[in-house]
Parts: structure tokens; C-alpha cells; sequence
């Protein structure tokens, strides 16, 4: 499994079946986009969170378009956190030893899709799930009661749909005290999509890089500064980084403590 750096993370070369797959033997996932490539220019603690991911994949047609222009042949497969979440589900849904745990969406949206699931796979697939309150993150009362809620449950697999960077923040800073857990999972908005709140792209504006204009269009009031300002700056970014005119931030080295290793035997 190769690796390509992209600015100051890197990507796991990897084909959704093949990442499926090494998930038997667990791990973390987070799923990279451009909105998270600009937050990794500024935000260390979603930084050193990002670092420590067992698998860092391809959430963006554009990323590999740009990618591919400038490093050819590098990425092998677009996987987004909203693809990844029901090809999990459909890879095992008859291996009875993984459960799952949803965290995040709205009251009520988790549930929509656990009652759905369990009736498609035919067995209690998804154990629990639980819509945090706002703020959560910052309660240590609240994430201790949401630790204590999953080991209960006995889920094995946990997926996370709170939007980044809290997604990714919480897992990092949370995987250590959920020792029964093997796999997490950064789904973003896969829970709302799942439950039929928000509409899935169609697959020809996806695969031609226009998914972003999608979802621009169905909320544009949260998404506009995200999409026409924050995200700009890549279509220069990655030219620099060719040219070897590109860098990094200057983060010290991450200090979050993680329960998972990165893949590092690959080849850069």
C-alpha cells in the first residue's frame, strides 16, 4: 500500500475493497477532503489527530484530479466517509462479531437508520446509537457517559458523524478508553445521508469533481464560506508543493496520545 504526500498530510493509496477488507483486523479511518486539507494548514490538534489515523484516504474527486495532474497514477479510488459507511455495513453485515455504535446527527436521525439497517441485514447490526448535545465535546461529564454508553453496548465498530474536525478530535482523544472497539470511523454527513435527511449527489457530478456544488446548493447558508473562500487557496497550494515552493505549517511534533499505530512500512 503506497502512500502520496499531499501538502502536510499524506494518503494511503487504497481501494475501497481493499480497505474493507484490512479493516478485520481494525483500525481508524479518516476520510480527507478539501475542507479538511485547509483545516490541516492551520488547526494542530486536528493535525496531530489526522497523524495518528490507521488510514488516511481520498474523500474528494478533486484532490485526485489535481493529485493525479501533478502526481500521476498515486491515488487508486475516491472513498468518501458517505460511500464508506453503507459498504461497510453491506462487507459484513453476516459476520455476527461486528456491531456497531452510531454518534452523531440530529435526535432521531441515528435511529431512522439503525431501524432500517437491522431490517435490511436481518440481526441487530447497529447495537446503539446516541445524539450528543451541543457542546459535548467540551463536557467531560457528557464523554464519559458517551464512553460508558458504547462499552455497554458492546459495539465493535464505531462511526462518527459530527463533522470535522470534532469528528476526528474526539476519536483521537477517546479510541484509548474504548478498549472493545476495534474500527472508527469518520463518516461526516453518511448518517444524514443514510436516512434519507439529506439527497446524495448524483454520481456523474461526483465523479466529475462537482459533488461540492452539490452540496453548496442543498445548504448553501453553512456551506458558502467552506466552498467559494476557505477551500481557494489549494488551486495554488498543490502547484507549490510540485514546484517544491510549498510549506508546511510549523507544528511541533503531535502530542495527542493514540491507541492505533500509522501504517508505515509503505513506500512515500
Amino acid at each position: 500500500m503506497n502512500r502520496v504526500r499531499i501538502l502536510n498530510t499524506s494518503l494511503h493509496s487504497i481501494s475501497k475493497q481493499q480497505l474493507l477488507d484490512r479493516l478485520k483486523d481494525g483500525g481508524s479511518v479518516f476520510t480527507l477532503n478539501v475542507d479538511h486539507l485547509m483545516k490541516l494548514q492551520k488547526d494542530f490538534e486536528f493535525y496531530s489527530a489526522y497523524s495518528a489515523a490507521t488510514y488516511r484516504v481520498c474523500d474528494s474527486q478533486i484532490i485526485k484530479t489535481l493529485t493525479d495532474c501533478f502526481f500521476p497514477n498515486t491515488i487508486q479510488e475516491k472513498i468518501s466517509g458517505s460511500d464508506l459507511l453503507p459498504a461497510y455495513i453491506e462487507h459484513y453485515k453476516h459476520d455476527p462479531e461486528v456491531k456497531l455504535f452510531l454518534l452523531g446527527a440530529a435526535e432521531g436521525v441515528a435511529d431512522a437508520v439503525r431501524t432500517r439497517v437491522n431490517a435490511e441485514v436481518g440481526r441487530e447490526m447497529i447495537v446503539d446509537v446516541y445524539s450528543p448535545p451541543f457542546g459535548f465535546h467540551t463536557d467531560p461529564t457528557e464523554c464519559e457517559y458517551i464512553n460508558e454508553r458504547i462499552k455497554q453496548s458492546g459495539a465493535t465498530t464505531l462511526a462518527v458523524g459530527l463533522g470535522a474536525p470534532k469528528q476526528e478530535i474526539w476519536i483521537a482523544q477517546n479510541q484509548q478508553k474504548l478498549p472493545g472497539v476495534k474500527v472508527f470511523l469518520a463518516v461526516g454527513a453518511a448518517l444524514d445521508f443514510e436516512a434519507g435527511n439529506l439527497s446524495r449527489c448524483p454520481a456523474w457530478m461526483s465523479n466529475g469533481g462537482l459533488e461540492w456544488l452539490h452540496r453548496l446548493v442543498s445548504e448553501p447558508r453553512r456551506l458558502w464560506r467552506r466552498y467559494l473562500l476557505e477551500s481557494l487557496p489549494l488551486l495554488w497550494l498543490l502547484p507549490m508543493q510540485f514546484v517544491k515552493l510549498y510549506r508546511p505549517p510549523e507544528f511541533p511534533e503531535p502530542a495527542l496520545a493514540f491507541k492505533f499505530q500509522q501504517v508505515e512500512n509503505e513506500t512515500v
